[in-house]
Parts: structure tokens; sequence; C-alpha cells
């Protein structure tokens, strides 16, 4: 079950960011015994490849905290945290483990499948907040909340891989914080309007 909640973990922060979590796995498979890559996911360990990812990591933090260049980041990442999810949740074993299940572990492709689901739910949700979140606060919105997305991300990886138990916990608090941003700029936008629509003077 724990697999099952490092995955869960690790994919959802896939979802806020592609390259946050692969890093995290990357690094930790080298650096410590916490994170045991599988075989055909030695890759994710090369430095090489994790120096590509960083620079990735770079340029998508800069890209999304600009508005509107942010929506266009999102359209293109819409393939890139599904495909990032997949690898992570697979990378880990988690759905090799889940429940101990030998149905699992001979059919590893399930990992994918579950991976990139629920990276890609994560993802749509961040995509459609973001314009609501540029237009409510005319763009200032936008380095901020990508800053808390960027911190959710490396958050939810680690607690994904040390502390698993607590990814239901981290999940709750995320939906609560997202309906709570939705929610504060639909009241900013709901103002404007009705400031806009009164008459002058």
């Amino acid at each position: 079950m724990l697999a099952a909640l490092t995955g869960l973990g690790l994919s959802t922060a896939a979802g806020l960011n592609a390259y946050i979590p692969l890093l995290v796995v990357g690094v930790l498979s080298n650096l410590t015994d916490t994170v045991r890559l599988p075989d055909g996911y030695a890759w994710l360990s090369n430095w090489g490849v994790l120096a590509i990812i960083a620079v990735l990591l770079a340029a998508e933090v800069v890209l999304d905290k600009v508005p509107a260049v942010d929506s266009v980041n999102d359209a293109i990442q819409t393939v890139v945290r599904p495909a990032s999810g997949g690898v992570v949740f697979s990378a880990t074993n988690a759905a090799a483990e889940l429940e101990k299940s030998s149905w699992m572990t001979e059919h590893p492709w399930v990992g994918w499948l579950l991976g990139i689901g629920v990276a890609l739910a994560v993802h749509a949700m961040k995509a459609a907040a973001r314009p609501l979140v540029n237009v409510g606060t005319a763009g200032a919105g936008a380095p901020v909340v990508s800053t808390v997305e960027d911190a959710g991300s490396l958050g939810m990886s680690l607690i994904a891989i040390f502390l698993p138990v607590l990814v239901i916990v981290a999940l709750v608090l995320l939906a609560v914080l997202s309906w709570w941003l939705l929610r504060r700029v639909r009241r900013l936008r709901a103002r404007r309007r009705a400031a806009r629509s009164q008459p002058p003077g």
C-alpha cells in the first residue's frame, strides 16, 4: 500500500511540474538507498539525463510565471506532465507492489496508465485554473501561484518518498487550496464586473 501511495504522490507532483519529481527520484536514487530504480529505469539516475531535466525545469520555472505564456506552456505540458507521471509511478515500483498483486507485477503497463491518469487530472485542474487566476488578478497572481505549485510539487515528491502515509493528507490539502483559490479568483472577477457595470460619477 505504501508503494501505491508513493506512486500516487509522485504522479500528483508531476501534474503540477513534470520535472521536479523526475529530478527528485533520479538524485535520490544516486545519493541514497531510499529510491531503488527497477530494471529499465537506470537512465533516470544518469547524471547527464538529470542535467537535461534540470535545464528543462529551469525553463519551466521561468515560463510558468509569465501571464499568457503560462497558458501556452500548459498546452505543451499536456503531453509532458502525464508522461512524467507514468514514469515516476512505474520507476518507483508502485505498480508492481500495489497490494502485492502478482497481476500488477505481470502487467507493468498498468502503472503507466495509473501515473498518466493521475498526472493528467492534476494538470487539467492546473491548466483550467491558471487563466482564471491571470484574469482575476490582472496577471499579478501568475508568479505567486506558479511558485506555490512548484513548492507543492517538491513537497509532494518528498512526502511521497519519505512519508507516503501522509500523501492522502497532502492531497486533501491540495484540493482545499485549489477550491479556495478558485473561489477567491471568481469573487475578484465578480467585483471587477460589478465595478465596470456601475455608471461613472
